[in-house]
């Protein structure tokens, strides 16, 4: 909490600092694997398609929107996998991630977009390095789900 003078009338403001909401997207392609971006600006390396959600935005729409942006997907969203808070997931500033799973409608319409350098696809198994943020957690946390789903 931080208490700062009110610009207008001077009158003490209470200021509380919380965390930023953002999504993630996995974009699981059938019989290929998920798709990730290579980012443009720092932190550089590979991440889940995502961003923040805009002020009076709903998380779901800000899931699709950013995909979109991001990939030039557009998706169905099939699952929510999780929330993934820790404080130290983002480098630039304590985030807090609703993650969806998702399908595009047409894998075909891949391509970089926004801030991404390149888009491509990955087998679970062979993921790229390096994976920014907390999204190595991120994809084995959906890969275990993936497995427990498949028995």
């Amino acid at each position: 909490m931080l208490k700062k003078p009110c610009p207008k009338c001077g009158e003490e403001i209470v200021y509380y600092r919380n965390p930023v909401p953002t999504v993630d997207i996995i974009i699981h392609i059938p019989g290929q694997g998920v798709v990730l971006i290579e980012r443009q600006n720092e932190p550089y390396g590979w991440a889940i398609p995502g961003g923040f959600i805009d002020y009076g935005e709903q998380a779901e729409v800000a899931a699709i929107r950013e995909a979109k942006e991001e990939t030039g997907l557009d998706v169905v969203l099939t699952d929510l996998l999780g929330v993934f808070s820790k404080p130290d997931r983002d480098p630039r500033q304590h985030t807090l991630s609703v993650v969806y799973v998702a399908v595009p409608v047409d894998a075909q319409a891949l391509t970089a977009g926004d801030d991404a350098k390149a888009a491509k696809v990955f087998d679970l198994e062979h993921l790229p390095e390096p994976l920014v943020f907390d999204h190595a957690h991120i994809l084995h946390r959906y890969a275990q789900k993936r497995k427990s789903l498949a028995v």
